[in-house]
């Protein structure tokens, strides 16, 4: 059955020192399929699932999938202090556990896990699909693939503000001392991770789009420190499961060329393309286009009704 999502139910699961929070999407079919492909959806920088994953997570389970959203430590109504700290090994711990716990959902097929993340998750999906082979496919949307490339198009005098001000958040928290925070977005010239002309209003629109009020998340500072070495794109050689990449062509936010070069090497790689910059693909029709295609991805790749995930 299409058209329509079943019922939602909230959960949490044990990550690390901590909890996440989960969202579980239902399909509406009342029908025996036996076990279903679950999605299991997380957000990119300073994101919280209710910014629009929801209705990602919705439009699969229209389809007859299972579908889970989750929060991150640190986010949303999961647990961790500071609030709103991100930091790249507890995340990619967050996503382990996240596909463990998505393994032992009532009607989950454990062997057909599919992984969805979205700009600095979809760097994410790529490691947790890099080391966990029976993953059985990927989507990464406009995703974070290489660090030193992020850094090097930020106008040299911002990367220079940031890098101080994360050493400040750093000399602070060897003290014990709340955290010095750096704005995730604004307009260009300001201190901000992403200063591009299309990140405030990009955000702005995501926010109107999912009916929050807007507000410009502010994270610790330190995060910096982690983004040059961070490079998931180079995993892609080891992602053996079918990877989908949906490609801003105008991103300068995660920048597409280093993005495509790199998805290039997976051996079961897909790139679609699209004439948008980073923050477009959330929302309208963009949003509408984006989502058919990775629908028409997991329908061919993990089928419903099938028992083998490839």
């Amino acid at each position: 059955m299409t058209g329509v999502s079943g019922p939602r139910t909230e959960a949490r699961f044990r990550s690390g020192d901590g909890e996440c929070e989960a969202s579980i999407f239902r399909p509406a079919a009342s029908d025996d399929r036996g076990l279903l492909p679950i999605v299991v959806l997380a957000h990119g920088l300073s994101g919280v699932k209710s910014l629009r994953l929801d209705t990602y997570a919705e439009r699969f389970a229209q389809r007859g999938y299972l579908a889970m959203t989750f929060d991150y430590r640190h986010f949303g109504a999961s647990t961790g202090e500071p609030r709103e700290f991100v930091d790249i090994p507890l995340q990619l711990e967050d996503w382990r556990n996240a596909v463990a716990f998505a393994r032992t959902i009532d009607g989950a097929d454990p062997e057909r896990v599919i992984l969805w993340g979205t700009s600095f998750a979809g760097g994410h999906v790529m490691i947790t699909a890099a080391d966990d082979h029976r993953v059985a496919a990927v989507i990464a949307q406009c995703p974070f693939s290489d660090g030193k490339a992020t850094v090097s198009a930020m106008p040299k005098k911002a990367a220079l503000r940031l890098m101080r001000t994360a050493l400040k958040d750093r000399v602070v928290a060897m003290l014990g001392r709340p955290p010095v925070r750096m704005a995730v977005v604004g307009a260009p010239g300001d201190v901000a991770v992403m200063t591009s002309p299309d990140s405030l209003p990009g955000f702005r629109a995501i926010y109107a789009a999912a009916g929050m009020p807007f507000e410009i998340p502010q994270i610790p500072a330190r995060y910096m420190f982690q983004v040059p070495s961070y490079r998931p794109g180079l995993r892609a050689t080891d992602v053996t499961s079918p990877l989908l990449i949906s490609l801003c062509e105008r991103d300068v936010v995660t920048p597409a060329k280093a993005t495509e070069e790199l998805a290039r090497r997976a051996p079961r790689g897909e790139i679609k393309r699209y004439d948008a910059s980073h923050f477009d693909i959330y929302v309208g029709d963009l949003f509408e286009t984006v989502v058919a295609d990775q629908i028409e991805f997991i329908e061919r790749r993990v089928p419903i009704g099938t028992t083998a995930p490839r």
